[in-house]
């Protein structure tokens, strides 16, 4: 095994003038950690160089067994990017070494970190290397929130625009249900210099949005995604015809969609006058309620109280603030 071949440091010519710090947990710990040996000695030279600011080729070599031992010390990365500005080391390098380690610890904020450092330093021209590296995270874990935040570091400081928003519509194709694809399509859509803003393309995702919505109206991701193509003016969601009628549309096919129903209700709360159709839509819903409310928006309360039990105080409570002359 690799253990039974690892030679102790202090066995090793190259650590002979080093005195290892071990590490100090006072005189009495309650809850002494048991570490390896490897570990234990690995920190205690560690801590050793880094005391004495050792900058130098063993100190980086040390840094990384560190690091592969635990990659989430911060002092031990920390330490490892003074020592890499020191030795001018070529930092593509230390991607690839970044590249292994997080292939087993892809949550780990302190790679993140780092890795966020080398591509400051590298800048452009790490780009294509981030984004691959992202979509290979993606892989294996469609909605790690680093990897996007990532990701979206780097779009936002060195560029890559092009084929985002194409990427984004892959994603969604492969998973409609991905809500981090759908909050990555948002984020392109209003922060893309290339797009022109969301007024620009708010008819054109609109469009796609409500054909994804009846695909799949139980998707709650486009229904967010649709409110929030109308982030900032209210009035346009209310008066954008589209969303009425895909709440129509998605009531007839399925009476108790809680999101249309919900769509329908912050509608009306904001000035919405239901056409005919859709009053007789919802009044089918409580046909058999003992007396009916002639107020569109409390029936609508009623539905939600019944079809959406965890949030049932929720539904009460916008019933009781909805005002009187609401429809």
């Amino acid at each position: 095994m690799e253990s039974e071949k690892r030679m102790p440091l202090s066995e090793q010519q190259e650590w002979s003038d080093i005195i290892p710090v071990t590490q100090n947990d006072g005189p009495n710990p309650v809850v002494p950690i048991s570490y390896s040996d490897e570990f234990a000695e690995t920190m205690d030279y560690f801590r050793a160089v880094y005391l004495a600011d050792e900058r130098s080729p063993r100190s980086l070599k040390l840094t990384a067994l560190a690091i592969r031992l635990n990659a989430g010390n911060y002092t031990v990365w920390q330490f490892r990017r003074l020592i890499l500005e020191v030795l001018n080391v070529d930092l593509n390098e230390e991607l690839d070494f970044v590249d292994n380690i997080a292939s087993n610890n892809p949550k780990n904020y302190q790679i993140w970190h780092h890795r966020r450092w080398l591509a400051e330093k590298l800048g452009k021209g790490s780009l294509s290397r981030e984004l691959e590296f992202t979509r290979t995270i993606f892989f294996h874990d469609a909605k790690n929130y680093h990897a996007w935040s990532h990701r979206q570091w780097v779009l936002q400081n060195l560029g890559g625009w092009e084929d985002e928003l194409a990427y984004c519509q892959k994603l969604l194709e492969e998973d409609v249900f991905n809500n981090s694809a759908w909050n990555q399509r948002y984020f392109v859509v209003t922060k893309s210099p290339l797009l022109g803003g969301l007024e620009s393309m708010r008819e054109s995702e609109v469009t796609y949005t409500v054909e994804t919505i009846l695909a799949n109206p139980e998707n709650e991701s486009p229904w967010r995604y649709l409110r929030g193509l109308y982030k900032g003016s209210m009035q346009s969601l209310v008066d954008d015809p589209q969303v009425s009628s895909v709440c129509l549309k998605v009531l007839t096919a399925n009476n108790y969609s809680v999101f249309a129903l919900s769509m329908i209700l912050d509608l009306l709360s904001h000035g919405y006058e239901p056409n005919q159709e859709l009053t007789h839509a919802i009044e089918a819903l409580t046909s058999d309620s003992q007396p009916p409310d002639s107020n569109v928006a409390k029936r609508i309360c009623s539905v939600l109280e019944k079809v959406d039990f965890m949030r049932v105080n929720y539904w009460k409570w916008r019933k009781s603030s909805l005002p009187a002359q609401t429809v």
